[in-house]
């Protein structure tokens, strides 16, 4: 089998795992958020962890909120998806990426932050307390 970066002739790490994170238009009573803050802010953390990411233009989503007696919320949501190298999901990323998430869920009083990486779907249903800052 050729190696398919010679014959493209790119020397970048080769991203094998796709993350994509979600972000969502509406909070979980339907209410809009600023998303394109999020939008930013998942950039930039993806970004800054591995090196790059694309946010595609919004699609059309629903989510069912089952802590809400089954209450569908629909939302025009934005994907953010970065391919990043398995090795790059070190124990001190994986902190600075749950730090965001945690703190987009909260702030944007979801119902569930969806992130997926490989072929794993992770919500995020219960966030972690603010970070206090002396």
């Amino acid at each position: 089998m050729f190696k398919v970066h010679a014959r493209l002739g790119s020397n970048t790490p080769v991203g094998t795992l796709q993350i994509t994170l979600f972000v969502p238009s509406v909070d979980r009573h339907g209410a809009r958020i600023e998303q394109e803050r999020w939008v930013v802010e998942a950039l930039t953390t993806f970004g800054t962890l591995f090196r790059g990411a694309t946010a595609f233009p919004p699609g059309r989503g629903v989510w069912r909120d089952d802590e809400r007696g089954g209450k569908l919320v629909y939302d025009d949501t934005v994907m953010v998806t970065a391919y990043v190298a398995p090795t790059v999901l070190t124990t001190a990323a994986l902190a600075q990426l749950r730090s965001f998430l945690h703190r987009m869920g909260r702030d944007a009083r979801q119902g569930e932050v969806g992130i997926v990486i490989g072929a794993k779907y992770h919500g995020i249903t219960r966030y972690d307390a603010p970070e206090v800052t002396p």
